[in-house]
């Protein structure tokens, strides 16, 4: 007997919003994520009766996610070339790690110049971070440096999942001003 079932009529109340919070933060468009989430709907429509009941319904629901952002990455390299496409995933061990599908440069190759230049950057960025509110740097670290999960960074800050999404893109913004301001133009 399986543990889980699936009740496609609640998908769109209980999951939608999870759905989508974890596609925005991997595509950065609002359009593109809701087309994400909706085409993950569908597929899972279509496959419902290859559930087995051995995962929740939502974590199978996020597998199909992950595999239409991928293609959606690769739809859209397979027109530019060869970029980065960088994936979150979990292993058997249930063990978080980063997936790369293309070749990443090698860190080895770097000159003297490069490894000045990403000093450089790095001190920029931390010097950018303390221009920012408190609560804007904190959760800007938190989920873009640190990776915390949006749940558990609004149970500790008593914040909704919205309310951290336009703290994190007002961070993201004043930090890409502050860069332009200071480091960019002083290449």
């Amino acid at each position: 007997m399986p543990k889980h079932k699936l009740n496609p009529s609640k998908w769109v109340d209980l999951y939608a919003d999870y759905l989508f919070n974890y596609t925005i933060t991997r595509v950065n468009d609002t359009i593109v994520a809701e087309d994400l989430v909706q085409e993950t709907f569908l597929a899972g429509l279509k496959s419902a009766e290859n559930f087995k009941g051995d995962a929740a319904e939502r974590t199978w629901l996020i597998s199909i996610l992950k595999r239409k952002i991928i293609d959606h990455y690769r739809k859209i390299n397979s027109k530019k070339g060869k970029a980065e496409i960088k994936m979150g995933y979990t292993n058997a061990d249930d063990q978080d790690g980063d997936w790369l599908e293309e070749r990443v440069a090698d860190p080895f190759d770097l000159n003297a110049e490069d490894v000045l230049q990403n000093e450089e950057l790095g001190i920029a960025i931390q010097e950018c971070l303390m221009k920012l509110p408190k609560k804007q740097a904190d959760v800007f670290i938190k989920k873009t440096i640190q990776g915390m999960e949006t749940e558990d960074i609004c149970k500790e800050l008593n914040i909704t999942a919205s309310n951290l999404w336009v703290i994190v893109h007002r961070a993201r913004t004043a930090l890409m001003d502050c860069l332009e301001n200071n480091w960019f133009k002083n290449e």
